[in-house]
């Protein structure tokens, strides 16, 4: 006996096929991540789930009991907000301190939302920057796959006995051998991006369970204050018999001016509720301010009925009404030739209108191109402007404390006509004047977290 010329060859060609095989079996672990409904085509078909599956029942049956969590979840709130009240009772000081700490737990909650979506745009972009690399070469991706899954299925033909077939089986193994390298190269590339996308995924999918369970306690925190909201605007209406008549007489007049000072001057003068706050203002608005430096510790007290700092030395300490970044700055162009007067900030849809300072409501309702309007008397010759918001929660003649809330912001820009803009995002437009003349808000604003006033 003798050995075949032809068993070398074979014997190449069979370890050719290994590494092959291997590189194969790697490659279609990662590739089926983002190939999935490709590379079914290569194989077989998975059966098409019915109407009455298992698999739908389950899912039916789950979002059923999560309606049913979520309801007893409300009812659970509403039971413990009425027993929340309940405990208030008369107390004016602990009712405006629930609404000062719950509108402030509502715009820690949305500075958490923000900064969630702010981290998951980029996320977001790159894992579709990464998806529509790999689906740009998803036929060159199907069509190496199925060449490796053919290489990992089957197997040279036994030596001799068709020619043809060993000579088919040999020129195979050596064209896929010499294209080993190349994919290779590519497999590396793509087990590169795939790991990206599986990390990335892993990443977005943990920061929007966060964002979710924000978003949730959001609307727990949004419910509880409006429930506060609505107690405290009860208990001024049983204070003031004639508010809602006064409310009406305000907006009455408001039609009869066309400037805000003149609105100012007007509801000041003609509007009962209005003209008292102004005589309280410029009585007990201007608290002196020992050793020249505001008294902020004045702030803790929840039950006082005027300004703990008088507006003229909170300079560097206010915190913008709501949470938004500032798109139009005082002195700036308002885009229709002339100056900004005050200062304009874009905010989420719903976001909660806090008070900078203490401050009496001179006027609150709708004023020309101004949307709902909200005017404080901060003493001192000073008056606050807020404007853009959707709803307005306190009432004329009210005195309202730093950081008790007041309004909320509505889905689309309410002051879009007075910014000579399109804006569709809400716009909140902040005003500060003294003795009638609008002044540079900057000075008031802290620079930073930390140096906000807090009540």
């Amino acid at each position: 006996m003798h050995s075949s010329p032809d068993i070398y060859p074979r014997l190449d060609a069979a370890n050719r096929w290994r590494p092959l095989v291997l590189l194969s079996a790697g490659f279609l672990s990662l590739a089926s991540l983002v190939l999935a409904p490709a590379a079914a085509q290569v194989v077989v078909p998975a059966p098409q789930a019915t109407a009455a599956s298992p698999d739908i029942i389950r899912q039916r049956e789950q979002e059923l009991e999560a309606a049913r969590e979520q309801q007893r979840k409300a009812a659970e709130l509403q039971q413990k907000l009425k027993a929340d009240i309940a405990a208030i009772g008369q107390d004016r000081s602990k009712l405006n301190q629930q609404l000062i700490d719950g509108a402030a737990q509502v715009r820690t909650v949305e500075t958490r939302i923000a900064d969630a979506e702010a981290r998951l745009r980029p996320l977001d972009a790159r894992e579709q920057q990464i998806r529509a690399s790999l689906d740009s070469r998803r036929s060159e991706i199907v069509e190496v796959l199925a060449a490796l899954q053919r290489a990992g299925r089957r197997t040279p033909p036994a030596l001799l006995v068709r020619p043809e077939d060993a000579l088919q089986s040999l020129r195979t193994a050596m064209l896929l051998g010499a294209v080993v390298p190349e994919l290779r190269g590519r497999a590396e590339k793509l087990s590169s991006d795939l790991g990206e996308l599986v990390a990335l995924r892993k990443t977005i999918a943990t920061e929007r369970d966060a964002l979710a369970r924000d978003r949730d306690k959001s609307q727990d925190d949004q419910v509880r204050l409006a429930a506060l909201v609505d107690e405290r605007q009860r208990k001024q209406s049983a204070i003031e018999k004639d508010m809602e008549a006064e409310g009406a007489r305000a907006i009455t007049l408001s039609k009869q001016v066309d400037s805000l000072q003149g609105l100012i001057a007007k509801m000041e003068q003609d509007v009962k509720s209005a003209a008292k706050a102004a005589a309280t203002a410029s009585m007990q608005g201007t608290p002196a301010a020992p050793n020249g430096k505001p008294n902020v510790g004045g702030l803790k007290d929840p039950a006082r009925l005027s300004p703990a700092i008088a507006f003229a030395s909170a300079r560097g300490l206010l915190a913008f009404p709501v949470n938004g970044s500032k798109i139009r700055d005082f002195g700036g162009s308002d885009g229709a030739g002339g100056v900004e007067k005050g200062i304009s900030l874009a905010t989420r849809a719903g976001a909660q209108v806090t008070t900078p300072c203490d401050g009496w409501v001179v006027y609150a309702g709708p004023f020309r191109s101004y949307g709902q309007l909200l005017i404080l008397n901060a003493g001192g010759g000073y008056h606050v402007l807020i404007a853009g918001m959707e709803r307005i929660s306190v009432n004329i003649g009210q005195f309202v404390l730093t950081g008790e809330p007041v309004a909320t912001m509505g889905s689309t820009s309410q002051v879009a006509s007075i910014l000579a803009t399109t804006a569709s995002q809400p716009v909140l437009y902040v005003e500060f004047r003294k003795d009638g003349t609008p002044i540079d808000p900057g000075p008031w604003w802290a620079a930073n977290e930390g140096e906000k006033v807090r009540g």
